[in-house]
C-alpha cells in the first residue's frame, strides 16, 4: 500500500485505475484510510459504486469478478479465519493445486504469500469491494457473529434474562456467566423467556424454506415469534439438547429429554423432543408450569356440565374417560378432578407417560418401556398397592383397557384419557380395542368430551354494532346464534383478540337405559340420542353459549369444532414476500418478477400500511424496500423491522434511486441485507435476491 506521512496521499492506485476506466474525481486520498475506507472514498469523489469500481479493478489486472455467493465452505476450510479477516480475502473455491480467493487488493504480496503458506495451494485471484468480502467472512466464518447481528437493536435485557438450569438437588446458574460471552446462550435465554412470558404452551424451533423459524402455541394457536438464519438455527437446537442432557453429536435420530428451568423468578418443567428433517434438526419445547395444576373450578366449566363430572367422580368404583384430540386439556381436567378427590383420606395412583404435573398427595409412575414398565405392568404392580382412585394417563391398547376395567369393577375408582371426537365415541372405541359388550356396560360410570375456546381479550373485545359483518352475518345464520362480541386485536393479546382459553365439554353419564343399548350394540348415533334425553348437552351447544355470552367469538367457535370451509385458505406452497412502494409501477414491476419466481407477493404503499400488513401475516420470507415514501419512509420502517423480535430476522433488500454510498452504508448498518439501484434490472435484481437469500439460510 502507498501511504505517506502527509495529510493527503499521492494519487492512489485506485484513484488511477478509476481515472483511467474514465471516473474522475479521485486523485488524492487521506492518509493511513483502511481499504474499505480508500474504496468508499474513490467511489464518493467519482460518483460510481463499489461493484463499478471493482469491475474497473478487474479489468485492469484482467482479473474475473469474484461472485461471492457462490463460496464453497470446503475451500474456507483451508484459510484460517483469522488469515482471512486480516488480508481481506474469502476463500471461493479449490482443486488439488490451487486455491481460488476474492480480494481488493491483487496487488498485496504479503497476502498471496499468507494464502499460499495457509492452505498449501497455488493463490488464484478474482475481484470483489472490501466490505462485501468483510460481509461475507462474518457470515460464513462465524456463526455467532450472526447470532451477535440478531440480538442487536432488541430488547437489550431480552438475552440477559435470567435462565437457569435447576437440578432436583439445587439450582445450576448456566446463563449468569454465560450470557456475557456466548450469543447463542443469550439467543436461546430470549427465546424461552418470551415464550415463558407470554405464556406459551409450546415452542418449536424448526427448518424452514428460507433458514429457521421461532414459533409459540399461545392458547393452542402457532404464532410466529421471529426467524433465524441457519448457522443461528442450528446452535440454538444444540443448545436446547444440551440442556435437555441430549447427545448433540446424534442428529440422525429421534431423541426425548427434559429439564426443569428457572426463568426469572418462575419454575418450568422443560420437555424436549428433537427429530431430524431433511435439512436440520428440529425440536419442540413443551413447558408446564408445576404451580398451574388447577381445581374444576377454575376451568371454568359450564355449571350444569361440572355439575354432571362432579356426579362422575362422587362413584366409589367404575371407569371415567376423558377424550379429546391432543391439546385438549385431558389431562389438565383429570389434574384438576384428582387436585379435588386428594383430601388425604384415599390412596390415589396415577400411571403416566410424561408425568407432566408433580401432584401433592399423588403416586405417580412414570412409564419406562426400557424398563418394562408400560401402562399395563405399572396397572398390575398399582392394584397391589390398595388404591381407591387410578389414573391411567392414555388407554392405548387392549391389555391396558382389560385391566383398567377389571380394576374398575373390582372397587376402584379408574379416571382414563382415550381419543375419540365425542362422549358416545368411547362406546365403538372401547369395542375396537377388544373389550366386550358386557364389560363396557358394566364397567363405564360415563365419558367427558372437551375442547378449548379462546377467550376474547378483555382490554380489546368490542361489542357487535347493529351492523355486524358479512362474516359474523354467515356464522349467524349457520350456528343460530347472535354474537356479543368481535375480537380486535391489541397489544395485551399479540393482536389476536383472544387471551386465555375456556374449556367446554359435553359428559355422558351412563344410565340403566344406555347399558341396555350398549348390551344390544346400538349405533352411535342412538346411543347419542339417548345421553342426550338423559341431559347431555353436545359440545357445539356448549360452546355457541359460550359465544352468546360474549366470552368467545362465533369465528373461534368454527374454527375448533365446525366443517372446515370451503373457501378456507389453504398454507401457501410459495414464500411469502412484501414490496413496499409508493410507486405503483415500481410496485408492479417487482412484484410481477417474484411472482414469476415462486412468491406469493403482497404490497404496501408505505412504511405504516407495511407494518399493518406484517401484523396481518406475520411469516415473511422478503421484503423489498423503498427508501421515500409518505408518512413513514423506508429508513424508518427499516428501524423498526430490525428492532422487533418478530421482524429482525426477515431479509430486507432496498431499492435506492441515488447513488449515495454514504447513505448505502447507512443502510447496511441499520440492518439491510442488500440495496439494489432503480430503475429494476430483471436479472440483476433477480440475481441479487436469489444470493442474498442464499445467504439468509446459510
Amino acid at each position: 500500500m502507498i501511504v505517506t506521512s502527509s495529510t493527503t496521499s499521492r494519487s492512489h492506485w485506485l484513484s488511477s485505475i478509476a481515472a483511467e476506466a474514465g471516473y474522475g474525481g479521485a486523485e488524492a486520498l487521506p492518509s493511513g484510510a483502511s481499504p474499505s475506507d480508500r474504496w468508499l472514498a474513490i467511489c464518493q469523489a467519482a460518483h460510481l459504486s463499489e461493484q463499478e469500481l471493482a469491475r474497473a479493478v478487474a479489468r485492469h489486472f484482467d482479473l474475473p469478478v469474484a461472485n461471492i455467493a457462490r463460496a464453497e465452505p470446503r475451500a474456507m476450510r483451508l484459510i484460517p479465519e483469522k488469515v482471512a479477516t486480516r488480508f481481506g480475502v474469502l476463500p471461493l473455491r479449490e482443486d488439488s493445486r490451487t486455491i481460488t480467493v476474492a480480494t481488493s487488493d491483487p496487488r498485496d504480496l504479503e497476502m498471496e504469500e499468507a494464502v499460499r503458506f495457509a492452505s498449501g495451494r497455488l493463490p488464484r485471484f478474482e475481484v470483489a469491494a472490501p466490505r462485501e468480502i468483510l460481509a461475507a467472512i462474518e457470515t460464513n466464518y462465524t456463526p455467532t457473529r450472526v447470532i451477535e447481528s440478531l440480538l442487536n437493536g432488541l430488547d437489550p435485557t431480552g438475552g440477559d434474562a435470567v435462565v437457569r438450569v435447576v437440578d432436583p438437588h439445587g439450582p445450576e446458574a448456566v446463563a449468569a456467566r454465560d450470557v456475557e460471552s456466548a450469543p447463542v446462550v443469550r439467543l436461546t435465554n430470549l427465546i424461552l423467556r418470551q415464550a415463558a412470558r407470554e405464556g406459551a404452551s409450546d415452542v418449536h424451533i424448526e427448518p424452514a424454506a428460507i433458514g429457521g423459524v421461532v414459533r409459540f402455541r399461545v392458547d393452542g394457536v402457532l404464532r410466529p415469534y421471529m426467524k433465524l438464519p441457519g448457522q443461528a438455527l442450528a446452535r440454538v437446537v444444540s443448545r436446547i439438547k444440551i440442556i435437555a442432557k441430549l447427545d448433540i453429536t446424534d442428529r440422525l435420530r429421534p431423541q426425548d429429554g427434559h429439564a426443569r428451568l428457572q426463568v426469572d423468578d418462575h419454575v418450568f418443567d422443560m420437555r424436549v423432543s428433537t427429530v431430524p428433517t431433511r435439512e436440520s434438526e428440529k425440536a419442540v419445547i413443551r413447558l408446564l408450569d408445576p404451580q398451574s395444576t388447577r381445581t374444576l373450578e377454575d376451568l371454568n366449566f359450564a355449571p350444569t356440565e361440572l355439575g354432571r363430572l362432579r356426579q362422575l367422580l362422587g362413584h366409589r368404583h367404575g371407569i371415567v374417560l376423558v377424550t379429546g384430540p391432543t391439546g385438549s386439556g385431558k389431562t389438565t381436567s383429570i389434574y384438576a378432578a384428582i387436585t379435588e378427590l386428594a383430601r388425604g383420606e384415599i390412596n390415589i395412583m396415577s400411571v403416566e407417560d410424561p408425568v407432566e404435573y408433580d401432584l401433592s398427595g399423588v403416586t405417580q409412575i412414570q412409564v419406562e418401556p426400557r424398563q418394562q414398565v408400560t401402562f399395563a405392568s405399572a396397572l398390575r404392580a398399582i392394584l397391589r398397592q390398595d388404591p381407591d382412585v387410578i389414573f391411567v394417563g392414555e388407554i392405548r391398547d387392549r391389555e391396558t383397557a382389560e385391566i383398567a376395567v377389571q380394576a374398575s369393577m373390582t372397587g376402584h375408582l379408574v379416571l382414563a384419557t382415550l381419543h375419540t371426537n365425542d362422549a358416545t365415541g368411547v362406546i365403538p372405541r372401547l369395542l375396537d380395542i377388544g373389550l366386550d359388550a358386557p364389560s363396557i356396560s358394566a364397567g363405564l360410570r360415563g365419558a367427558v368430551a372437551q375442547r378449548l375456546l379462546r377467550r376474547v381479550c378483555g382490554s380489546c373485545a368490542a361489542p357487535i354494532s347493529k351492523e355486524p359483518t358479512e362474516e359474523e352475518v354467515r356464522l349467524s345464520k349457520v350456528y343460530g346464534v347472535l354474537p356479543a362480541v368481535r375480537a380486535v386485536g391489541c397489544s395485551a393479546c399479540g393482536n389476536t383478540g383472544y387471551r386465555g382459553r375456556l374449556a367446554v365439554a359435553e359428559v355422558l353419564v351412563n344410565t340403566p337405559k344406555l347399558q341396555e343399548l350398549v348390551l344390544r350394540g346400538a349405533g352411535t348415533a342412538q346411543l347419542e340420542q339417548t345421553a342426550i334425553e338423559g341431559g347431555m348437552r353436545r359440545l357445539v351447544e356448549v360452546a355457541l353459549e359460550k359465544a352468546a355470552g360474549g366470552l368467545t367469538t362465533l369465528a373461534e367457535v368454527e374454527r375448533v369444532l365446525g366443517e372446515v370451509r370451503e373457501d378456507a385458505p389453504t398454507a401457501a406452497s410459495t414464500s411469502h414476500a412484501l414490496v413496499v412502494d409508493d410507486d405503483p409501477l415500481n410496485r408492479m414491476i417487482v412484484r410481477n418478477l417474484l411472482a414469476k419466481n415462486g412468491f406469493h407477493v403482497s404490497e404496501a404503499a408505505d412504511g405504516l400500511e407495511a407494518l399493518e400488513r406484517l401484523r396481518e401475516r406475520a411469516e415473511c420470507a422478503l421484503i423489498v424496500l423503498d427508501l421515500e415514501m409518505p408518512r413513514m419512509g423506508g429508513i424508518e420502517l427499516l428501524g423498526r423491522l430490525k428492532a422487533s423480535v418478530a421482524t429482525a430476522g426477515i431479509p430486507v433488500v432496498v431499492l435506492t434511486g441515488s447513488e449515495d454510498a454514504e447513505a448505502e452504508a447507512r443502510l447496511i448498518d441499520l440492518g439491510a441485507d442488500d440495496y439494489i439501484e432503480k430503475p429494476v434490472n430483471q436479472a440483476r435484481f433477480l440475481a441479487r435476491v436469489r444470493a442474498m437469500l442464499r445467504r439468509s439460510s446459510a
